[in-house]
């Protein structure tokens, strides 16, 4: 057994208190220190028995920890990760890497400068239907991608949007849920090129939006509708679909939808459709359900960060790659705003 990674967990709040749980919960990993400014959130933090640090600064001068996850808000995730970098700390970003892209490219040219592993915390990209997903995809069991069509549709409480941030601009359901479908289809079929797309507050009036829907352009052709709203009482969603979070009920219906020149497929829950004589159309469907042992795709993400603190594995998902999720998953409220496409900058 090799020897844990020494973690230090960033900011206390919900996701932080996860990736703790999971740290405690995992033999590659031990808990050595957390970051949190807030004193309710530091005598949460006192309870697990490990030093409680107000500064992240502070934490990295005292050389708590080998690697950081950094769970804080959006705003701070640059700032604090070249803060990590500059110390030589191999760091996990939470999603967004960054709240706009220059500040995200600062991160990108600091991990490519200081050679510091940066993990981008898309969790999905550890997900067994994802992962089998793309398996059947590289292996060309559904020919050539054309088309993919994917729904985030959500309904949001009204104590959800309690902080001031959820309802001001940056703080709506594009940057907070659709980014993780951009990212599964970056992931899947490729760099998306272009992006045409609609938002609306019709429904809270807050300054942010609370539905969006977009067209994809991809690198290879292919192209895509997304469409997301976080008040919408629906099961299309990968959280109600996937069941690999606890929080949310399991509807287990399909949220994504590639179709292939030579099948199609319905994600989560692996269902694979074709034709069986060759792709005729009026020749019957042959229906294939795949399997997949479940698992939880933060402890899968954890373990894989450890393995990048070890310099066992590359990052499956770096700065540059969470640059590229975020400029196109902005070039969506870009888009919304000007009225026209809008192509995504690269890093």
């Amino acid at each position: 057994m090799k020897r844990p990674v020494r973690l230090a967990v960033a900011g206390f709040g919900l996701i932080g208190r996860e990736h703790a749980a999971r740290i405690r919960a995992c033999a590659e990993a031990e808990l050595a220190a957390v970051v949190e400014p807030d004193p309710n959130a530091q005598e949460r933090a006192a309870e697990l028995g490990v030093p409680v640090f107000e500064r992240l600064e502070a934490c990295l001068r005292a050389r708590a920890a080998e690697a950081v996850i950094l769970a804080t808000p959006t705003d701070l995730h640059a700032e604090q990760a070249l803060a990590c970098l500059e110390a030589g700390v191999p760091v996990l970003v939470e999603k967004p890497l960054a709240h706009d892209l220059p500040a995200a490219r600062r991160v990108v040219e600091a991990a490519a400068r200081t050679k510091v592993p940066v993990l981008v915390g898309h969790h999905r990209r550890h997900s067994p239907w994802i992962r089998a997903a793309k398996e059947l995809l590289d292996a060309g069991v559904l020919g050539r991608i054309l088309l993919v069509d994917a729904l985030t549709w959500l309904a949001k409480p009204d104590d959800y949007f309690a902080p001031l941030w959820r309802r001001r601009k940056g703080g709506g359901p594009v940057l907070t849920n659709l980014v993780h479908v951009v990212d599964d289809l970056r992931n899947l079929v490729g760099e998306i090129e272009e992006v045409a797309a609609f938002a609306s507050n019709a429904h809270r009036r807050f300054e942010t939006e609370d539905t969006a829907v977009a067209l994809l352009r991809f690198a290879g052709g292919a192209l895509g509708t997304i469409s997301v709203s976080d008040a919408v009482a629906a099961p299309w969603s990968w959280e109600h679909g996937a069941g690999e979070n606890p929080w949310f009920p399991r509807a287990g219906e399909p949220c994504y939808r590639l179709g292939g020149t030579r099948a199609s497929l319905a994600l989560p829950g692996l269902v694979l459709w074709r034709h069986c004589e060759d792709g005729h159309w009026m020749s019957p469907f042959e229906l294939v359900r795949r399997t997949v042992r479940e698992d939880d795709p933060l402890a899968l993400e954890l373990r894989h960060f450890c393995r990048v603190v070890r310099g066992e594995e590359p990052p499956v998902l770096d700065a540059e790659g969470g640059f590229r999720t975020l400029s196109a998953t902005l070039a969506v409220l870009r888009s919304a705003e000007r009225g026209a496409p809008v192509r995504p900058e690269a890093p």
